[in-house]
């Protein structure tokens, strides 16, 4: 075995124990994403560890609660904040799942990918994430959406503005009462991002 292939054997391990049966083995493996990326490499990580993740989403609720959360820790990883876009999908796909403390903490990872994105590559890839989940037949991803506007709003040009303030109110009166009370628990940190003359 070369020097550098002994080197990466324990991060072909990690990889491995990504797909193991044990639930414990995988969340040991999921919690040293950023051991793994860095290894890998900012290009590998984007071309091939994220779109591994985002197949992954089929899992127990814990190892998808800890993957929500190591995603959000990612961007140094995988080339900073111009290719922060890169960890969108599997979030958005995590933001969508039934369980409730996934969805938290997919939507407290997209907020922290969303701050390290630049106005365009916002209104390019988080924008069209952010109407998905607000505008898709299942409540859970419209109650995920909630949690994004107020970091969207903050970065967005007045044209898009205008359609956020449309999307937030209409899931203030969505048909669904967890969106509704998903809205208003919300509301507070949306509201101190809109101008004043809009209170």
């Amino acid at each position: 075995m070369t020097e550098s292939s002994a080197d990466l054997y324990p991060i072909a391990v990690l990889i491995d124990e990504l797909k193991n049966d044990d639930v414990i083995v995988r969340l040991n493996s999921i919690r040293r994403l950023g051991i793994i990326a860095k290894a890998l490499g900012p290009e590998r990580t984007r071309e091939e560890l994220i779109p591994f993740l985002s197949e992954s989403t089929d899992d127990e609720d814990e190892a998808l609660q800890v993957l929500a959360e190591e995603l959000g820790k990612l961007v140094p990883y995988i080339g900073g904040s111009d290719h922060a876009f890169h960890l969108l999908p599997p979030l958005e796909n995590l933001a969508t799942v039934e369980e409730t403390v996934v969805r938290e903490k997919a939507v407290e990872s997209l907020c922290k990918v969303a701050e390290s994105l630049n106005p365009s590559l916002l209104e390019m890839h988080f924008i069209p994430l952010l109407t998905r989940l607000a505008k898709t037949e299942w409540f859970t991803a419209r109650v995920s959406s909630t949690g994004l506007f107020a970091v969207a709003y903050s970065k967005a040009s007045d044209e898009v503005k205008a359609e956020l303030r449309t999307g937030y109110n209409a899931l203030c009166q969505d048909e669904t009462p967890m969106v509704r009370r998903a809205a208003a628990q919300h509301l507070g940190s949306y509201a101190e991002k809109l101008e004043k003359d809009l209170l």
